[in-house]
């Protein structure tokens, strides 16, 4: 039987973008915010002495509330992925925005709140049971509160964020879902939406068709470089504002304590990365050798090879089920039966068709008790991957479910750790299962391929927003700036080893358009050599490490990076011997991917 490759969002909130019940659910959830707020106001920390029976009350409330927002998001934000034509999903989207800004509200003055506590009674009140659990996460939101302008100040930026900060994250995809692409192949001219285009270029094989689209990509995001550019300014600007009148000097410090690590850990990791990059372009050099090309372009580097009279396997949906399921049985036999709950339960939206945005996610639906992946497969084995990867995110929420909301909030590059650890899981074992050695180069070179993508793609995409937010301090960044900043980050993480590179890819990204967080790319290698790091030890340990591998999972919205680090895996961050030890699983598979292609160029 054919899996369906379209999710279910009808036994979530019936009746698509107009639904009914979504709209009552909406209200109530405003109304229960406005609650929310007056309890909050009028809450005092004093009077609430000792039992805070009355914060109790809140925090309950404020979970509740919570995780019907995430629904009522993840519904809306799905349906305008899948469709970008449904201009009714896109105004509930804008709503919701609306109402988890007067959340925001609320936010601030609970923080506001918790810092006017004295310190032995704050001491005393976390000791107790209701709120130990989440002793962590009450502690980082008393020290954030700590830097928070009045609450009618903070009132003002939230107000404001509406139709700047979120405004322009929203202008962003309606410049995107204008992106057409051209693609001529057998004299038969079409017209891809970006995100058909962008799975197109890691999907083909023909290196002179790769070039041809990569230029009329990189032509299309060209075209729109002004709107793009207005639009990447306005939410940098609106940011550097923010974090200017609240006395936050370093763009880098929000970043970094929302993914509770130090710039220490980041740059340690950065450091044992570049010196271990001359390797990494011998097998960008070996990759080009094998295409018959000198150097790769931007768009090879993560594309597929063709060795001999090998080629490359693709899958059919359910084949891709089939493979996902059976190695994640290998590891952990909770997270193979989450896995096939997602397929059985039509989780997944994975059709490949027009009008759909670029890129995968998964977001969580808590009252469901769910997730939903969104992703568009065609085939190849990098959409197993990401497939994998997605569900990696939705066996992290399945392991939390149980746990306070203030204990689920866990940060992007530990959020990495799980859907990383998910593809090794597939990457590796389509190596092991590799019946010659064409097959085998060939995963190998998708296996290495990611991780040149962790290591040097997105160390661009860092040194490129680190470097113009610098500028954007000084005024307005031209798109011909952004191009010319991007291309040379591009070249310097790349070692300049590539022939052509992607100037407009600060367009074409969505990550530097999230309004949640800034630098939204650091983490995804942080989040990949964590997870090499977990991994080499599972591989040690066996099926034994499953129910540790969980114990870390749900640890890690209740303490900082580092000390995550050192209670499950005995490491210190800071120090650059864990960061080797992951890469050296990569290097490994470098050596023998130059040893098995030696007599092949």
């Amino acid at each position: 039987m054919t899996k369906a490759m379209n999710w279910d969002m009808e036994s979530v909130f019936p009746g698509g973008s107009h639904s009914e019940v979504l709209q009552a659910r909406i209200k109530e959830l405003d109304h229960l915010i406005d609650e929310l707020l007056i309890q909050i106001s009028e809450w005092d920390p004093s009077k609430d002495y000792p039992d805070y029976l009355n914060f109790a009350s809140f925090l309950d409330k404020r979970e509740m509330i919570s995780n019907g927002l995430s629904e009522a998001r993840t519904f809306s934000r799905g349906l305008f992925s899948s469709n970008t034509s449904d201009t009714q999903a896109a105004k509930v989207v804008n709503q919701l925005s609306t109402v988890s800004s007067q959340l925001s509200e609320v936010e601030t003055l609970f923080m506001k709140k918790l810092k006017t506590i004295p310190s032995t009674e704050w001491d005393q009140l976390i000791s107790k049971a209701p709120f130990q659990k989440s002793s962590f996460s009450l502690q980082e939101k008393r020290k954030k509160g700590q830097k928070l302008l009045s609450e009618d100040e903070e009132k003002v930026i939230q107000k404001l964020s509406l139709d700047g900060l979120n405004g322009f994250g929203n202008m962003y995809q309606t410049i995107v879902n204008s992106v057409s692409v051209p693609f001529l192949i057998n004299d038969e001219l079409t017209y891809l939406s970006a995100g058909q285009a962008a799975n197109k270029l890691k999907g083909l094989k023909d290196p002179s068709i790769r070039a041809r689209l990569l230029s009329d990509w990189e032509n299309a995001w060209k075209e729109k470089a002004p709107l793009f550019s207005d639009t990447l300014n306005h939410l940098a600007g609106f940011r550097l504002q923010t974090y200017d009148l609240r006395g936050e000097k370093d763009f880098l410090n929000p970043p970094l304590e929302y993914n509770r690590m130090t710039e220490e850990t980041l740059n340690t990791m950065w450091d044992t990365i570049t010196k271990n990059k001359p390797k990494i372009v011998e097998f960008l050099n070996r990759k080009a050798a094998l295409m018959g090309k000198e150097k790769l372009n931007w768009a090879d580097v993560n594309a597929p090879i063709s060795v001999g009279d090998f080629e490359p396997k693709t899958y059919s949906f359910d084949e891709a089920e089939t493979f996902i399921t059976t190695h994640f049985g290998s590891f952990s036999q909770e997270m193979q039966q989450m896995a096939q709950k997602a397929f059985d339960e039509d989780w997944i939206e994975a059709e490949d068709k027009e009008g759909k945005r670029p890129g995968a996610y998964c977001s969580n639906l808590p009252e469901s008790k769910q997730s939903r992946v969104f992703m568009t497969f065609s085939g190849s084995a990098s959409n197993v991957s990401t497939l994998a990867h997605e569900l990696g995110h939705a066996y992290h929420s399945h392991v939390m479910r149980d746990l306070p909301a203030l204990n689920r909030s866990y940060a992007m590059n530990v959020a990495e750790t799980a859907s990383t650890f998910a593809e090794m899981l597939i990457s590796d074992a389509t190596v092991s299962a590799a019946e010659s050695k064409e097959e085998k180069i060939v995963l190998l070179d998708s296996k290495i391929s990611r991780a040149a993508i962790m290591f040097m793609n997105i160390h661009s995409r860092f040194l490129f927003e680190k470097r113009f937010y610098e500028a954007r301090q000084s005024g307005l960044v031209s798109d011909k700036e952004l191009s010319s900043i991007m291309e040379d980050a591009q070249k310097e993480a790349f070692l300049d080893s590539l022939e052509t590179y992607h100037p407009t890819f600060w367009a074409s990204k969505l990550h530097f358009y999230i309004t949640g967080i800034s630098f939204y790319n650091f983490p995804y290698t942080f989040g990949f050599l964590f997870s090499l790091g977990i991994y080499s030890k599972a591989k040690e340990e066996g099926k034994s490490f499953a129910d540790d591998y969980r114990d870390l999972l749900r640890d890690t919205a209740s303490m900082t990076t580092e000390d995550l680090a050192a209670k499950h895996l005995g490491v210190d961050l800071k120090q650059p011997d864990f960061w080797q030890s992951a890469i050296n699983e990569i290097l490994s598979d470098v050596d023998d991917y130059l040893d098995l292609t030696e007599d092949k160029i």
